[in-house]
């Protein structure tokens, strides 16, 4: 409920006593100017003040004598209507006369008029100078019964209620309402100051029943009165609230006086004390300090019941501990870096050389950013172990964290602090431990990263893994920029198919293929012998196994990229030889090839290239995995039928697609490779990829699947020593494929003599060690046709 901005009470009290005497005495002329009103309705017996800025309405003002003539005041429908005509005013208005007029100096008109009675627009006759409409009075019908009295009782009690409690209504207010006695009169009081819709004051103003305006007023009244008493009760707690708290903060500040004058100094103080003298010895940036410090103020008022005190605490602690200055001195010398990647690793020149090269280029240039580098290879290669002798060939502090599984935003970024048991994010977390705002920090397993309903955390490692923009880097829950920019980070990964492109995009890929039969022996020789010799407690006396021995178990018990396998190989054998000494069978042992099946039981792997591929139909692929590469038998069987394909082994799309492909290549050239083509629609043909239980997928199939065909059409096998790979196109075009180096390294440990490779990667065969091309021959093609020049026997 509101009053008018300008409500002369008097007038008002004078007015809605003698309301039916002037009705009764009043005439009201045929015709009258019409001014329309916007967002407001007025009611007789009422004093409202309007500005008028409208052309028409400043013509029809004009024309009014204050105090004599009598205008219309009508609604207007819409408020937003500029010029409104007749077809946008209501047909209701009320009659009034202007009791004064206020001329403003920029040319805009303020009046103050008095409502007299309701009167109905019969119909507009004019619209200029200004509105003209001939109206008639609306009798209002008023019956004074003990129902309208009781009704007249409850809606004064009730709007008496409502003043008491709006704190804008004046005192005079609740005063009139007990001067008036004429129930329209109140009606029409009551519906101008109630904070109601304007259609609804416009439908109240059209009543002529005073007691249905009083039944409605009263329902509205009930409304604002509830309102009004909720209101009122939630500013009482509120007051309430803030007046406990105040007496709380007198308390302590009594605490706090008597026991400075006793001496005392409590516990709180000091723990405020001693995180300051931790917050200045951080040397933490002056934003971060500044919020600290007001943490640390917040801290100090809170008592230390509160829960928030240890959430507060905890923030502060966290703060403080953090690295914000504290880094190790980098250690730029690179021969000595050289020496140890030596000591540490076999082979891998290229890395070895970035290494190299990204500590000249510090040296050179020591504010340069740190770049990104991803290590990206099957697993057993060395990617985890490379990261530690970065770190030590540098002089800097290694981390490690793991990344396979995390599918929680919060894990990288943190929690925020609303959240209870909130902490920062492993990043944080682990410089935290370190105690150094530079190290070598390796995120393992990147392509092992899920996503789910909590976040994608790949997404989040967006911003740490850009040299661009992670020298600002924001965890949630410290909610301050960290400088990451220092960081040395390195992600590996086995495949990089799954890692998102975008974090890609971000970082320097650096392949590691597996290691060569010769790299193997001199890794097992050089570090994984020793290594399980000490750790099973044997000394060089007591213990020899031979390279030939060391070679058996590479080929015929670990076949794999890397040396994980056969390094857990070897430690077996070296359990079995502690054993023997430590029951005091002997005390010096030399493993000889002859004693690995009773040691390590049968062999897991053997050659059955020979058996397999002495049939027509069975061809000898090249696959590459994220363990490494491997070969891929693809079988073809014909049988009676209409000229279908059949595909079986768990094979995926894009494989299903590179059979189809390959069999239209067979039947749409079927007279050029000497195929009899109206044989093709008589037999039903079915490809075949065994270990079918292991899903097979990719694009480099296609040239396996077109020879085995092939093959069959013409019944001539294909010759044992020779693996093929590559994609092929419907024209018969042979397209690159990848993992060019792994797929070698297969064929070479499964006894392949001649690897046929698509003519474009020709140029890839300089990154392809010299060890795996020894002995080995590889022809190149560019067409399917021409692989059949080389593989099939007469």
């Amino acid at each position: 409920m509101r009053l008018m901005e300008v409500i002369n009470l008097e007038s008002a009290m004078e007015t809605q006593n003698h309301i039916n005497h002037q009705e009764q005495e009043f005439r009201l002329p045929e015709v009258i100017g019409i001014l329309p009103i916007r967002s407001a309705v007025a009611y007789p017996g009422t004093v409202m003040p309007l500005a008028v800025g409208r052309e028409r309405s400043k013509r029809l003002i004009d024309n009014i004598e204050p105090q004599k003539t009598i205008f219309g005041l009508v609604a207007q429908k819409k408020p937003d209507t500029d010029d409104p005509g007749p077809d946008d005013l209501y047909r209701v208005g009320t009659a009034a006369s202007v009791l004064k007029i206020i001329r403003m100096p920029q040319g805009s008109l303020n009046i103050i008029v008095h409502g007299i009675l309701r009167f109905r627009v019969v119909e507009f006759i004019k619209e200029q100078p200004y509105l003209q409409a001939r109206v008639q009075i609306i009798p209002v019908q008023t019956r004074m019964n003990k129902k309208m009295k009781a009704l007249l009782v409850s809606v004064r009690n009730t709007a008496a209620r409502v003043i008491s409690l709006s704190p804008n209504i004046p005192e005079e207010a609740a005063m009139l309402l007990e001067n008036i006695e004429d129930p329209s009169a109140m009606a029409d009081f009551l519906a101008a100051t109630l904070n109601i819709p304007i259609p609804e004051k416009q439908a109240l103003l059209e009543e002529p029943d005073a007691g249905k305006r009083l039944a409605r007023i009263s329902v509205s009244l009930a409304n604002q009165l509830e309102v009004l008493e909720l209101s009122h009760k939630i500013q009482g707690q509120v007051r309430d609230s803030i007046e406990k708290g105040q007496r709380e903060y007198y308390l302590q500040e009594e605490l706090k006086a008597i026991q400075a004058e006793l001496g005392q100094d409590d516990r709180k103080t000091e723990e405020v004390k001693e995180l300051k003298d931790k917050i200045h010895k951080a040397r933490m940036p002056k934003a971060v300090e500044h919020e600290a410090l007001r943490e640390l103020d917040r801290l100090g008022k809170t008592p230390q019941a509160s829960p928030e005190y240890g959430v507060v605490r905890t923030y502060l602690d966290w703060v403080c501990e953090l690295p914000w200055a504290i880094e190790t001195k980098d250690i730029l010398d690179i021969r000595r870096a050289r020496r140890i990647l030596n000591q540490d690793h076999y082979g891998l020149e290229k890395i070895k050389r970035r290494i190299l090269e990204f500590l000249a280029v510090r040296k050179l240039n020591p504010t340069g950013k740190s770049p990104i580098l991803c290590f990206a290879g099957p697993p057993g290669v060395g990617k985890t172990s490379l990261g530690r002798s970065i770190a030590r060939a540098m002089g800097r502090k290694f981390v490690r964290i793991s990344l396979g599984g995390i599918r929680d935003e919060a894990d990288i970024r943190g929690h925020r602090r609303t959240y209870i048991g909130a902490l920062p994010g492993r990043i944080l977390q682990e410089l935290r431990k370190c105690g150094s705002k530079n190290p070598v920090f390796m995120l393992d397993e990147l392509d092992k990263i899920g996503q789910d309903f909590r976040g994608d955390p790949s997404s989040a490692l967006l911003e740490v893994l850009d040299p661009q923009q992670n020298n600002t880097f924001s965890d949630h829950y410290l909610d301050q920029p960290f400088d990451l920019s220092e960081t040395l980070f390195i992600g590996t990964a086995n495949y990089m198919e799954p890692v998102p492109p975008a974090l890609t995009d971000r970082m320097e890929v650096i392949e590691l293929a597996g290691y060569t039969k010769q790299e193997k022996l001199h890794i097992a020789q050089k570090y994984l012998i020793p290594r399980q010799m000490k750790e099973h407690g044997l000394r060089r006396t007591q213990f020899t196994l031979s390279m030939k021995t060391v070679g058996i178990i590479i080929d015929s018990y670990t076949r794999e990229a890397g040396v994980r396998n056969l390094e857990r190989t070897i430690a077996s054998v070296c359990r079995n030889i502690a054993a023997k000494i430590a029951e005091g069978k002997g005390r010096r042992f030399t493993v000889l090839p002859n004693q690995l099946a009773d040691i390590l039981g049968p062999t897991k792997f053997e050659s059955e290239i020979a058996q397999r591929t002495a049939t027509p139909g069975v061809v000898t692929g090249l696959a590459y995995t994220p363990t490494g590469g491997e070969i891929l038998f693809v079988e073809t069987a014909k049988m009676p039928g209409k000229g279908t394909l059949q595909l079986t082994g768990q094979i995926g799309e894009v494989m299903k697609e590179s059979a189809q492909a390959a069999f239209s290549v067979v039947k749409s050239n079927a007279q050029k490779l000497g195929i009899t083509a109206k044989d093709l629609p008589k037999y039903d043909y079915h490809i075949h990829v065994p270990a079918g239980a292991i899903p097979k997928d990719g694009p480099s199939a296609g040239v396996a699947m077109f020879t085995s065909l092939v093959s069959l059409m013409l019944n001539k096998p294909v010759r044992p020593d020779v693996a093929m790979t590559g994609e092929i196109t419907l024209k018969g075009l042979v397209l690159p494929i990848g993992g060019l180096k792994e797929k070698i390294l297969a064929a070479k440990q499964a006894g392949i003599k001649t690897v046929i490779l698509p003519r474009r990667n020709q140029k890839d065969m300089v990154e392809v060690p010299k060890e795996a091309k020894r002995r080995m021959q590889f022809v190149f093609v560019a067409r399917a046709e021409d692989v059949l020049k080389t593989v099939l026997q007469d």
